[in-house]
């Protein structure tokens, strides 16, 4: 039989107000110039428009976006401002084997034009676009149906650095990010349910407008300088062999990222180099 227990405070349990008078009062000072973190948190978005597409297939000149997901989420509350997910009639869907979307169900009646419109909606309403390989779903935009977008786009896959606590690989899955922030998985391939894993990911990150305002940092294209046999230091750091550089470990980094790299990195000058 265990001893007795020793109550504990409740979290909401009111102070004594007289012990508060009883205390001299404190005068702190206030630093007039911005600290580093205050400058972050200015520069990182206030809404953020989280979104995915579904496809036909990988290229625009050979395929449609069949799906759009999105949600527009308050960063400072971490709170679901609003959300929408419409489907885009296709005739043909090869790509049904990964994503689940019959074509036939895409041209059933269904209003998918008031969902676009929503989604232009939510769109003003941002301040950015995340997308996990960003790179994959802002070519869809601009084309058909869907409206360009001149939002900053990050990438939750290449841009945000995950704290390494969490044990995460470059460029991880949307799997593999929400189970490391304690995300059940339930469903995969579509929109709207790729959007809401990254809505809770991002509700658990407590330094989220760091992650943010760090990974909308301007970034340019480097190649990593290393001998074959230390390649795997490139693949470590992020790097993609032969993408977008042919021939070369290259990525998207920051000033700060690239020299805080252990080895060292070339600037690729034009993206034509990358073509």
């Amino acid at each position: 039989m265990t001893g007795p227990i020793e109550e504990q405070p409740s979290l909401w349990q009111q102070s004594d107000l007289l012990s508060l008078v009883a205390q001299p009062k404190q005068v702190v000072a206030l630093d007039p110039s911005p600290s580093n973190r205050d400058l972050k948190l200015r520069s990182a978005p206030i809404n953020l428009l989280i979104l995915d597409t579904e496809t036909t297939g990988l290229e625009p000149v050979s395929a449609q976006c069949i799906e759009v997901g999105a949600v527009l989420f308050h960063v400072p509350s971490r709170s679901v401002l609003s959300q929408v997910s419409f489907l885009l009639p296709t005739a043909a869907n090869p790509a049904e084997h990964v994503n689940g979307i019959a074509a036939e169900v895409t041209r059933l009646s269904q209003p998918w034009q008031a969902g676009l419109q929503h989604f232009l909606a939510l769109l003003a309403g941002a301040d950015a676009v995340l997308a996990h390989n960003a790179a994959f779903d802002a070519k869809w935009f601009g084309l058909g149906q869907l409206p360009p977008i001149d939002k900053p786009w990050i990438c939750s896959m290449d841009d945000i650095e995950w704290p390494p606590e969490r044990h995460l690989r470059p460029a991880p899955s949307v799997r593999d990010l929400a189970l490391a922030y304690g995300v059940p998985v339930w469903a995969a391939h579509r929109a709207l349910t790729d959007c809401i894993y990254l809505v809770q990911v991002l509700e658990r990150c407590g330094d989220l407008e760091d992650l943010l305002a760090a990974a909308m940092e301007p970034k340019l294209l480097y190649r990593a300088n290393l001998p074959y046999a230390e390649r795997h230091k490139a693949k470590q750091a992020g790097f993609r062999w032969n993408e977008p550089v042919r021939g070369a470990w290259s990525r998207r980094l920051s000033e700060r990222q690239a020299q805080a790299l252990a080895f060292e990195v070339q600037r690729v000058e034009a993206d034509s180099e990358a073509a």
